[in-house]
């Protein structure tokens, strides 16, 4: 029995390291989402499980062991709970914060308690680990900052800051190569984790708010990248595995965040894209703009067959998507074909309309991706934008000198009769007039996304089904 208890570690981590690989695969969907989440809660049981019975888990570890897992579930529970659904950008990029945390302070701790000096390819590991774990450390910090109103959103920028921040990368990378190839002087360690903390803050600076979906998958990329280098040095196949998946999901997911949006990583990383914009002293001529009413929106609503409801960050931001899920129902009760139109970088994180419109039991079967509902526009009777601007912006199809040109966008403009939810005619984050909003058949419905949506749903409350 006893044989079999200091073995079963060994087990555990093996049905962890599936239960992870399903837990990803589930995720991918929204129908096997929860699926997913089931699988990597077991998977990650297990291994804490497993890792207690190691051998070298010794009892007397276990107190401080279940002291640590107090603590972070007594900050990450109330974190989860009270998070508001419209915070979920911000918690994931505090959570890559922790993780990363966690993957620098036990490679710090290898490099300093070990009885001999790591060396060969462990020594590669841990420098890794180190480097990618305290820059995200401090690269997620300052995302949440930017997504939370504490840190200015738009990018900050200085006259030559990449040769800066290369610069200041490039003596980081060579502290950490020190102690690979030689005896490094006692200095050196901190010096390299002072510069990758300090280059977290710098990696971040120059990236504007807009783009911190594509940012938040990088990161998460670069902390599952630590946890895979955590795990060669602690000779963990459960965290090599986990941390691979990770890092390439996140990277994967960042790849098809820039093709969505029709840019490179050079440009997202490095090309201050948001930056406000000087106003030219000569002002054009006025475009105008056909305004409407939430009674003129109910009534054309319900003339409808079709709907297509495109929600943005706009939605978010008002936390209206209790109500666009009440505007729906009223809709499909009067046999309207209601189905949701998502963008990929609609939002401040990659699917954060599917999760807020999921939380309002908003059927998944009525959420579709860009490319499967854009043919649907055509024959599409009302198309209702609430609070998204560049992803419905028909200037990056033709405008060669707008900063969107070829980015895919949802083909709202399409549709017969366009409304649009805005607070205001501001522009979105890439600073430009959308022409959306200038199309004869385009209505503006100017006001709060969720006092807006409110307002139709009582107007058309007010209509019989018969009468309507």
């Amino acid at each position: 029995m006893g044989g079999f208890m200091q073995s079963f570690w060994m087990y555990a981590y093996f049905v962890a390291a599936f239960a992870t690989v399903f837990s990803i695969k589930w995720l991918s969907h929204p129908s096997t989402a929860r699926r997913g989440v089931i699988a990597g809660e077991i998977g990650f049981t297990l291994a804490i499980i497993g890792t207690f019975l190691r051998v070298e888990v010794s009892p007397s570890h276990y107190v401080s062991i279940l002291i640590a897992i107090a603590i972070g579930a007594m900050i990450g529970a109330p974190m989860a709970k009270l998070m508001p659904m419209t915070s979920v950008p911000q918690f994931t990029a505090l959570s890559h914060a922790f993780g990363a945390l966690a993957a620098a302070l036990v490679g710090t701790a290898e490099y300093y308690l070990t009885d001999a000096p790591p060396h060969g390819f462990t020594i590669v590991a841990l420098i890794v680990e180190v480097l990618l774990g305290f820059l995200t450390f401090t690269a997620s910090l300052m995302a949440f900052g930017k997504l939370q109103g504490l840190v200015p959103s738009p990018p900050i920028t200085y006259k030559g800051q990449n040769f800066v921040n290369l610069t200041f990368l490039a003596c980081g990378v060579v502290l950490g190569i020190w102690p690979m190839i030689a005896t490094a002087p006692i200095w050196v360690f901190p010096a390299f984790t002072v510069i990758a903390l300090i280059f977290g803050v710098m990696f971040i600076l120059p990236i504007g708010g807009g783009d911190m979906p594509t940012v938040i998958a990088l990161l998460n990329s670069f902390a599952g990248a630590s946890a895979c280098a955590m795990g060669f040095t602690l000779g963990n196949h459960l965290l090599i595995i986990a941390g691979a998946l990770n890092a390439a999901s996140g990277f994967i997911l960042s790849v098809i965040m820039c093709k969505a949006m029709n840019r490179s990583f050079a440009n997202v990383l490095f090309g201050a894209f948001g930056q406000a914009k000087e106003k030219s002293g000569v002002k054009g001529e006025a475009k105008p703009v056909h305004s409407a009413s939430a009674e003129d929106a109910a009534m054309m609503m319900l003339n409808s067959q079709k709907v297509i409801i495109v929600p943005g960050y706009g939605m978010a931001v008002a936390q209206a998507q209790h109500k666009v899920r009440e505007l729906a129902d009223q809709l499909i009760k009067r046999g309207i074909d209601v189905q949701f139109a998502i963008h990929p970088v609609a939002g401040r994180m990659p699917g954060h309309m599917n999760v807020l419109l999921a939380e309002a039991d908003i059927s998944y079967d009525r959420l579709h991706e860009m490319e499967d509902i854009n043919p649907d526009f055509a024959e599409t009777d009302v198309a209702l934008v609430i609070g998204a601007n560049d992803v419905v912006n028909p200037a990056a199809r033709h405008d060669k000198t707008s900063p969107i040109y070829g980015m895919p966008i949802l083909d709202v403009d399409k549709a017969k009769h366009v409304m649009v939810i805005k607070r205001s005619m501001n522009t979105g984050f890439a600073g430009i007039e959308n022409e959306l909003y200038h199309d004869d058949k385009t209505l503006m419905l100017f006001g709060d996304a969720k006092g807006m949506v409110a307002d139709i749903v009582k107007e058309i409350g007010a209509q019989s089904p018969m009468s309507s």
